[in-house]
């Protein structure tokens, strides 16, 4: 009988466990970043030296994203069918080797397969991860567990650029990514330690193509997270967008060094730290006085984020501009936490990571690979130079307006779709 009732246990959140939790995965997400942003820095020496071309050096790039795109849902939904913990410490170790090999890199081949499967260790820990940290926190709390997660991104992405390329001016291009291994692999160590709770029981989507077929459908039936996913994707068509092109733009309309447009846009991007945990705690605040809050978070976000966008690019890059684009900065980083924890509510335990993983699909296919280099057709379309980039970029304001709305229109069924599983438990492991 006791045995019987330990199984059954309820999965207790809260606590010094589910803060070991944050830490840990927080900690890897950085180190993802890290990974990731390195690559663009070290590009110049690494091309140099392996004799690559730009198209090598920029499909290098995109193996990655792609990896993460297309191995994103089947592998979160191993993950929903195995252990978090383990699956979480696995990748972290795995991409964080693929790291180390691409400083061991001889050719265009060994730069390639290293980032494919960086790219492959990386896709389901995010969905691991926030499945993690949302079971570890009440309800009320995940908005601001997933504001303090994502502040990570943008803390990531500088320290890769920033440490890497002080590495790499000193010791040379492959050095940061024999460092950036390293605690990739202690925190992977780290990740097997975490308290985790009981996969549940899904007899009919319990393994094999089939059953994750079925398992696919059932996320999909939901209302909410049709609109969620197409909104998600063509709001992060903008964000990738101006992430990738800002710096160009800011070159071309200010007549200013590399240098100077990347200061400016890093300190537009680290607005991000504290736009993430804003969003968070408005999500947790806002659903508190409306059981439709915390979807109006992202609808917010990436409407306005749209519109100050459009408004940077007709006033320019003087300092009102600059301060402005700050502001999208904060804007655009406030949706994440939400859409993080969106992706949990609505679903039953069994899919959670399969959710995050198809949410990162969705993101990325649908807008994240896509996005840079459609503004870049759009420019040349134009004329390129600064105008036409100008209103490639401007134009991009336009998907986070219709992102909004349809996130909007998402709201209307996530009360209807979160009564489904409202009484749905997470068992303790």
């Amino acid at each position: 009988m006791n045995e019987k009732e330990n199984s059954s246990a309820e999965y207790k959140t809260g606590g010094w466990r589910a803060h070991y939790v944050l830490i840990v995965c927080t900690l890897l997400y950085v180190i993802n970043y890290m990974d990731r942003q390195v690559f663009s820095v070290i590009l110049q020496p690494m091309k140099i030296e392996l004799g690559l071309t730009d198209a090598q050096c920029g499909l290098a790039s995109t193996v990655l994203i792609l990896g993460m795109a297309f191995f994103s849902f089947p592998i979160s939904y191993l993950v929903d069918r195995w252990s978090r913990r383990k699956a979480i410490g696995i990748m972290a170790i795995l991409w964080s080797g693929f790291t180390f090999a691409t400083g061991l890199a001889k050719n265009f081949a060994g730069v390639l397969i290293p980032r494919a499967f960086v790219g492959l260790g990386e896709a389901g820990f995010v969905p691991g991860g926030t499945a993690m940290i949302t079971a570890s926190y009440p309800k009320e709390k995940r908005g601001r567990a997933m504001g303090i997660f994502h502040i990570a991104i943008p803390l990531g992405a500088a320290a890769g650029v920033i440490l890497g390329g002080v590495l790499s001016a000193r010791m040379g291009w492959r050095t940061p990514f024999f460092f950036f291994a390293i605690p990739g692999v202690v925190l992977g160590i780290m990740a097997f330690f975490m308290k985790d709770y009981k996969t549940a029981d899904q007899p009919q989507t319990a393994g094999g193509i089939k059953n994750f077929y079925i398992a696919l459908a059932d996320v999909l039936k939901l209302t909410t997270m049709r609109w969620y996913y197409l909104a998600l994707g063509i709001g992060v068509f903008m964000s990738s967008s101006v992430l990738a092109w800002l710096p160009s733009l800011m070159m071309r309309m200010m007549n200013v060094s590399e240098a100077t447009a990347g200061a400016i846009t890093g300190g537009i991007g680290l607005a991000a730290i504290v736009g993430a945990p804003l969003g968070g705690f408005l999500a947790d605040v806002w659903q508190k006085k409306n059981p439709r809050g915390r979807m109006y978070v992202p609808a917010v976000s990436f409407f306005f984020s749209g519109v100050v966008l459009i408004i940077v690019i007709l006033i320019g890059f003087t300092p009102v501009g600059i301060g402005i684009a700050v502001f999208y900065g904060i804007l655009s980083s406030m949706a994440m936490p939400a859409v993080a924890a969106i992706s949990q509510d609505v679903v039953p335990v069994a899919h959670k990571g399969l959710s995050m993983g198809l949410a990162i699909f969705a993101q990325y296919m649908l807008g994240g690979a896509w996005g840079p280099y459609i503004v870049g057709v759009v420019s040349d379309k134009l004329g390129g130079g600064a105008q036409g980039l100008s209103t490639a970029v401007m134009i991009c304001g336009l998907f986070g307006i219709v992102s909004g709305i349809l996130f909007f229109i998402a709201s209307r069924t996530y009360q209807e779709d979160l009564k489904k599983v409202k009484d749905e438990a997470i068992l303790a492991e």
